[in-house]
């Protein structure tokens, strides 16, 4: 998010909360009855599962020296049973927090069965890590009826509780969490966010590979973050806090060579403690730089995890209203990703086709105008472009993807979208722009776009503002809400994908936390075969009871 845009968007501060939380590896605790630490040891973190397979899923956690002493390896097990109690174990494996790795220890759990829930813990020297709850997804082709996830993005430790994981956490019946990205920020106290007792750590925007373990260190000791962990298994990608806002592959907005060294170094720093502090499965060994990758729940969704930030990515322009967006040598991902998506979209044999990637991909117009490149007909309809960092600022490669859908009849294909920090529901079109465009076709896909955990959004008066006028000028902006933090809730089965807007009571009060205010729910659908968008349909209704009898949830912690 640029300096502008954030100033446009900037809140009212958080004044007066009970923090939770504090830094890294001080407020995090154990199960019930087991104990945090043994012979020098403990596990400070709680747990974290993600990447689920159909025969695999990445188990995490970290486990730290406690008396003083740095070893190099500390072995820990992890043990995968079928029950909670871990009575039915049906595996057990060996990894090692090193040194190296900050002590974080990921475990790719292999050889387990498609389409089950699992429970798992790990243990390093007499001390026991939490319970942790996770899955394998439905083989690919397997017929399946529905899925169940929640999407998230954005959650500023500095600016609010993480009530919104804690409502995550509380939607048992989930079958995993999809994290669109800016799951930690870099800037320093008081820089973007001054919430009471949650200052970042280390107190400074974060550079080095030791700044980001710190970074992460603070956010993973937060209970809340912690619980939805704990919960489900998470598959995220990264967006530009994670390294420095408004990131590119050669640089960032945030980023000054002159005072903070060469980015090359900034950048792989970020990424390493990624992939360290994440469950997230490396796609080749070693590899710390490609997060784009696909996930297939049997026969329902195929989902395609983008990046839109780092592997390829131009340098965002500076003026909106500046014709090089529309051409045609601008990358959002790099000419690999590209292809990997297109062609995985025109293969993919499941009932929906969902793409998760970082910024909106609909167009937002001002005003309409004849295109300035006779060329390119289809790049008609924007006087002035909002945001250079969205797909509207590389109108061309959104284009490409757009044409392959239409010219290969690609249907169902649903966007899930973070960063902007608010909540919007959009019909896609190569031109959605009323007199010139294709308002009165087919949509090619539909857009959900999550709002954030805790950053803010527009302020009081121009959020309502805002949702008057867009629609006005955008028709095919179907819902927009512009200041409240929550998550999308997506009900898939195999006539509609639906998106249900959650939001919390309160990011500012402890004892609110979690607390959803059910009087703003709101819900779109898509139906399979067509991507016009309908408002307000029934709500879906959970699987609690399943859930309770088949796979219940893991024990809450305790402080």
């Amino acid at each position: 998010m640029s300096v502008d845009r954030r100033l446009v968007l900037k809140g009212i501060a958080a004044v007066s909360a009970t923090a939770v939380a504090g830094c890294g590896g001080s407020s995090s605790v154990a199960e019930p009855g087991a104990p945090r630490g043994g012979d020098g040891v403990a596990f400070t973190h709680g747990v974290a599962s993600g990447d689920p397979l159909a025969d695999r899923v990445m188990l995490w956690s970290r486990v730290i020296p406690t008396n003083g002493e740095t070893p190099a390896v500390i072995p820990v097990t992890v043990t995968v049973a079928r029950d909670a109690g871990l009575s039915q174990v049906v595996a057990t494996y060996v990894g090692q927090a090193r040194a190296a790795q900050d002590y974080c220890v990921k475990v790719d759990a292999t050889g387990l069965q498609q389409d089950r829930w699992y429970y798992y813990q790990f243990s390093a020297g007499g001390a026991r890590s939490p319970v942790g709850r996770t899955r394998t997804f439905p083989a690919a082709g397997r017929f399946v009826d529905r899925a169940r996830f929640a999407v998230v993005s954005c959650s500023n430790h500095a600016f609010g509780l993480f009530s919104v994981y804690r409502a995550v956490a509380e939607q048992s019946d989930l079958d995993f969490v999809l994290h669109l990205g800016d799951y930690i920020y870099e800037y320093g106290p008081g820089e973007y966010g001054n919430f009471p007792d949650r200052d970042p750590l280390p107190p400074r925007e974060i550079i080095s590979l030791a700044d980001y373990r710190e970074r992460y260190a603070q956010y993973r000791a937060d209970i809340d973050l912690q619980r939805v962990h704990q919960q489900f298994p998470m598959i995220c990608v990264w967006d530009d806090h994670e390294s420095a806002n408004d990131s590119w592959t050669g640089g960032a907005e945030n980023h000054q060579p002159n005072t903070e060294g060469d980015w090359p170094t900034r950048k792989r720093a970020s990424q390493q403690a990624y992939f360290e502090w994440l469950p997230i499965r490396e796609q080749s060994p070693g590899n710390i730089e490609r997060i784009w990758r696909d996930f297939r729940f049997g026969d329902l969704l195929d989902l395609f995890m983008l990046d839109t930030r780092l592997e390829g990515r131009d340098e965002p322009l500076d003026l909106p209203f500046d014709p090089a967006r529309n051409s045609s040598s601008r990358r959002m991902i790099s000419e690999a990703q590209s292809g990997w998506l297109l062609d995985g979209l025109q293969q993919s044999q499941a009932r929906w086709r969902v793409i998760g990637q970082q910024v909106m991909f609909a167009q937002i117009n001002i005003a309409e105008i004849p295109s300035v490149d006779p060329r390119v007909p289809e790049l008609r309809g924007n006087l002035l472009a909002i945001n250079m960092d969205q797909w509207d600022g590389y109108a061309a490669e959104r284009l490409r993807i757009l044409n392959h859908i239409r010219d290969h009849n690609i249907d169902n294909v649903v966007i899930l979208t973070g960063d902007i920090h608010s909540s919007w529901a959009n019909e896609v079109y190569r031109n959605p722009v009323p007199i010139t465009g294709e308002l009165f076709a087919q949509p090619l896909a539909a857009e959900f776009i999550t709002p954030s955990v805790t950053s803010p959004g527009f302020p009081e008066g121009l959020s309502e503002l805002a949702g008057t006028l867009l629609p006005l000028v955008n028709p095919h902006i179907r819902y927009f809400e512009g200041k409240s933090r929550g998550f999308i809730l997506m009900d898939v089965n195999r006539q509609r994908a639906q998106a249900e807007w959650y939001y919390v009571r309160s990011i500012n009060d402890f004892d609110l936390r979690g607390q959803l205010d059910h009087g703003r729910t709101k819900a779109m659908k898509v139906d399979s075969g067509s991507s016009r968008l309908i408002r307000d349909p029934i709500l879906s209704r959970p699987r609690t009871l399943r859930t309770a009898l088949f796979h219940p949830d893991t024990p809450e912690q305790t402080v």
